[in-house]
């Protein structure tokens, strides 16, 4: 069945094609502009296959899907500097729009009304920027943010809706790229300067800090040490080394200890000469 009618299809466009009719197909995302005796509808239309004669009536085809306009502008800043921009302006035409847009501008509207809009826009705003807010993010956003506003007003009017606008690249004056890029390399060397010296100081607190710990510790161990606990400690000594102690009297009742080294052998010692 199918089949059959796909082939009563075909033989009815083919006959329509005899005798001078013309059709149109209207896609998703498409809207058709139809005009009869040089009349254009006030409707647009809608999806699918429609029929006129070329003689007395004929159907456009409009894109109403989103659609990107790329536009290259050199343009001077606040200073006088010239930066190169790259834009992307995202807009379409809606389908209840394409019938006031064909009749008060005409198919070619894009030449017409929209580019001129958007290079006016670009040289208004930009203008009064100076060039380092096209080096920010901050800047880039709010230069596109008032194009945008801007380019709404002009063109919504008239029947294009404008979606976005979005900087792609902005090439800055050669002299100042450069005095940037030093601006950049000199602030980098000066935080690894402060680097390096809160690093130094960090080093030297840390050197105070065991010098402090160890003039600390000896004064504790000096303070430790008395003239008692060194006798202690010579007298303990004493009894794991082999030497001969001597006690000396005092008049004080203070003993003097001394030691000797020399070791006696318990063999006699030998006879004196007569």
């Amino acid at each position: 069945m199918g089949y059959k009618w796909r082939l009563a299809v075909i033989a009815v466009l083919v006959g329509l094609a005899g005798t001078g009719c013309g059709f149109a197909v209207v896609e998703d995302g498409q809207a058709g502009v139809k005009a009869t005796m040089g009349r254009i509808s006030d409707e647009p239309v809608s999806a699918g296959w429609h029929l006129y004669f070329p003689m007395v009536s004929w159907i456009e085809i409009w894109d109403v899907k989103t659609q990107e306009l790329k536009e290259v502008a050199s343009v001077p800043s606040s200073e006088g500097l010239i930066s190169q921009l790259d834009i992307s302006v995202l807009y379409n035409v809606p389908k209840d729009r394409v019938v006031f847009v064909r009749k008060t501008t005409g198919r070619d509207y894009r030449e017409t009304i929209l580019e001129p809009y958007v290079r006016e826009a670009i040289r208004n705003v930009v203008s009064g920027y100076n060039v380092k807010a096209l080096f920010s993010n901050e800047g880039r956003h709010e230069i596109g943010s008032t194009m945008l506003s801007f380019l709404k007003e002009k063109l919504e009017p008239r029947g294009i809706l404008i979606q976005d606008v979005l900087l792609r690249d902005v090439r800055l004056p050669a002299s100042f790229a450069g005095s940037i890029e030093a601006k950049l390399r000199a602030e980098q060397e000066s935080l690894q300067k402060e680097f390096e010296l809160t690093k130094a100081k960090k080093d030297a607190e840390i050197e105070v800090a065991r010098a402090q710990g160890v003039a600390t510790s000896n004064q504790i161990i000096a303070a430790s040490v008395s003239e008692s606990f060194l006798r202690y400690r010579w007298v303990e000594g004493l009894k794991s080394s082999q030497t001969t102690v001597v006690y000396v009297p005092t008049e004080a009742n203070i003993p003097i200890l001394e030691a000797s080294r020399w070791k006696f052998s318990d063999q006699p010692a030998p006879a004196s000469k007569p």
